[in-house]
């Protein structure tokens, strides 16, 4: 049996990887001054300048497009969406795989950007490894369980607007100096200690990867994740280097993910895979 992956574009994806493991995405939509448009037609640096900017899932009728197209070339799908939490991807993802019918799951991986995108890698391994349906989508289901997401930003200003992400109302950061930082789980934000310095939040980063580590000899799957801030996380994804990685990659965030954050996020996504 032949599984094919489908995600969405929250997931942040780097393009390489999308290709090099058969992933097919389909992309959330924006507005931009009452006009919709797809996510990746305009550059992100010109959309952060816009004022005017909403976003919305993609239509069941895309998913099935892409179900269909998927199914002419395999026996079955699974599709891992944004957490439910966050969007109406899954929901649109549901009807869509209720209107194909066949062998098709999806999947609410209660997460976004690089911890949704790790739970994608997985699933995508494992088909390309020859798994069924069935274990494709245990694969999937024990690394939402695993998967962790940490991120800084110098301010919490465009969350708490968003209305988007749940439990960060009332938890701005604003004051001089105070990096906030919050943990993004089981479709929830989790807000932690705050830093006094971007530097001390990237220790800080560090210290619960570390602090995660399963006993025996572990293999950590990470992603350095952010919002037009390239360099923290290479710095990031530097710093995690000496945990010997068995994956790790740069994913930037979408003008999607961007329009709810801000820019300026940074954070490490990650998961132990026992040995």
């Amino acid at each position: 049996m032949s599984v094919a992956i489908i995600t969405d574009s929250a997931a942040a994806l780097p393009p390489e990887l999308v290709a090099r493991h058969g992933i097919t995405v389909v992309p959330m939509w924006l507005t931009v001054r009452g006009e919709p448009e797809l996510e990746g037609e305009r550059a992100l640096e010109e959309l952060v300048t816009e004022d005017r900017v909403t976003t919305s899932a993609p239509t069941p009728g895309e998913f099935e497009v892409s179900i269909k197209d998927t199914l002419r070339v395999h026996d079955a799908a699974v599709v891992l969406t944004i957490a439910s939490s966050m969007s109406a991807t899954h929901a649109s993802a549901l009807v869509a795989a209720q209107s194909v019918g066949g062998d098709v799951r999806v999947i609410d991986t209660a997460n976004a950007g690089g911890a949704e995108a790790l739970v994608v890698l997985a699933a995508a391994r494992a088909a390309a490894a020859g798994a069924t349906l069935t274990e494709v989508e245990a694969r999937a289901r024990v690394v939402i369980e695993r998967v962790r997401l940490v991120a800084t930003l110098s301010s919490l200003d465009h969350l708490v607007r968003s209305g988007r992400v749940p439990g960060i109302a009332g938890w701005a950061g604003r004051r001089l100096g105070i990096n906030p930082l919050f943990e993004f789980r089981d479709g929830k934000v989790r807000r932690l200690r705050p830093a006094l310095s971007q530097e001390t939040a990237l220790d800080r980063i560090l210290a619960v990867v570390r602090r995660t580590r399963p006993e025996g000899e572990p293999r950590l799957h990470v992603a350095a994740l952010h919002a037009l801030a390239v360099d923290v996380a290479h710095d990031l994804l530097e710093r995690v280097a000496v945990l010997d990685p068995a994956t790790a990659f740069v994913g930037e965030f979408g003008p999607v993910m961007v329009v709810h954050t801000g820019p300026g996020l940074a954070g490490l996504a990650w998961w132990w895979e026992s040995a």
